[in-house]
């Protein structure tokens, strides 16, 4: 475990077109589907009910839910599913699914009732009770929910796994991806190099740095510039480490010349003090 305060970048700040893209294409598939079929079963079933409502029905619901889709991207790299952290996130994001449904009933609620009011028609929809129809809504949403995190996930995972670009020669610094902007850093300046999902975080001493990687990639080419693996998810700079503390259970607590101390696992303590004794 990490401490001492960093500040810099995390899931919240971004958006990523791509996703949000299929998502958006895939509603509308859903939108067209959903609402013709809902047209054909309601003038079979002889009700009485103009031509556009399924139609509005299907696009209000379609238009909260994608324009919501960033934030639940955004939360599934802020608390991204790990193999060794599956229950946390997951009870998270099960939580978020509730104001998700909230915000979309309020959504689509807020669309029909203004265009039923303009076209002097009754919109029921709350007719059987505030609490039946937040319910009803919720049910689905968490499925609507899962998917697109799982949409979010994919594509991160994918991306994730691409080759990171060889230096430049002659250039020792260290070339990252945050957000569409490109860092160039110093491998002194980083302190260490931690895995979070299909991201990697670089902690500098200012500020942490979020990069679409997988730390193994990173651990490829960071190994020659002085990086040695503490624990299955962390990389570390030998240069900025100050002193390595064995604990009762075996692993050792690593200081690091900004103050913080990091973990690391015994799996991984004797490499890290024999290439202590080598530096």
């Amino acid at each position: 475990m990490t401490s001492g305060g960093t500040s810099g970048t995390s899931g919240w700040a971004r958006f990523e077109w791509r996703p949000w893209t299929f998502i958006a294409l895939v509603s509308l598939a859903v939108v067209a589907v959903n609402a013709s079929s809902d047209f054909l079963e309601m003038r079979r079933a002889g009700f009485d009910f103009h031509w556009w409502e399924p139609l509005l029905w299907e696009v209000t619901s379609a238009l909260v839910i994608v324009a919501m889709a960033p934030l639940i991207g955004m939360a599934v790299r802020r608390w991204p599913p790990t193999q060794d952290n599956l229950i946390r996130p997951g009870l998270i994001h099960f939580g978020l699914t509730i104001p998700f449904a909230i915000v979309h009933v309020a959504g689509i609620f807020m669309m029909r009732e203004s265009i039923y009011w303009l076209a002097k028609a009754h919109y029921g929809f709350f007719d059987e009770g505030v609490g039946s129809v937040l319910f009803y809504e919720w049910r689905k949403d968490v499925l609507t929910y899962a998917v697109i995190a799982a949409t979010y996930w994919i594509f991160d995972y994918i991306a994730a796994r691409k080759p990171i670009p060889a230096p430049n020669a002659g250039d020792d610094r260290i070339e990252i991806r945050d957000g569409a902007t490109a860092l160039f850093l110093a491998p002194v300046d980083i302190l260490f190099v931690e895995a979070a999902g299909n991201y990697v975080e670089f902690h500098t001493a200012g500020r942490t740095h979020l990069v679409r990687a997988t730390l193994a990639a990173w651990e490829a080419r960071l190994t020659a510039r002085g990086f040695v693996r503490v624990h299955r998810s962390r990389l570390v700079n030998r240069s900025n480490i100050t002193a390595i503390k064995p604990t009762a259970s075996g692993d050792v607590e690593i200081t690091l010349k900004d103050g913080r101390t990091i973990a690391g696992s015994r799996r991984y303590r004797d490499a890290l003090e024999s290439d202590a004794v080598k530096a």
